[in-house]
């Protein structure tokens, strides 16, 4: 367990939250099953994923610096 990842890329940590979310709507009434929890929890990890990737690509394209290089400073 050498690798580190970020908090929203853990499918543990998302499951926990919906399993919250869902004990929440089960009080208002509304249940979600132990499977669509998974699922959920599932496509949290996707779309977290996906949606970082399209920020970091964003950053890059509205940035006015460029990307370091040899004597260059990085700042972006």
């Amino acid at each position: 367990m050498d690798m580190m990842k970020n908090w929203y890329q853990s499918k543990t940590i998302w499951g926990a939250l919906i399993a919250v979310a869902a004990s929440g709507l089960h009080l208002a009434g509304l249940e979600i099953g132990a499977a669509d929890q998974a699922e959920l929890a599932d496509i949290a990890v996707t779309l977290t994923g996906a949606t970082g990737g399209l920020l970091a690509l964003y950053g890059r394209l509205v940035a006015t610096g460029s990307i370091g290089g040899k004597g260059g400073s990085g700042a972006s």
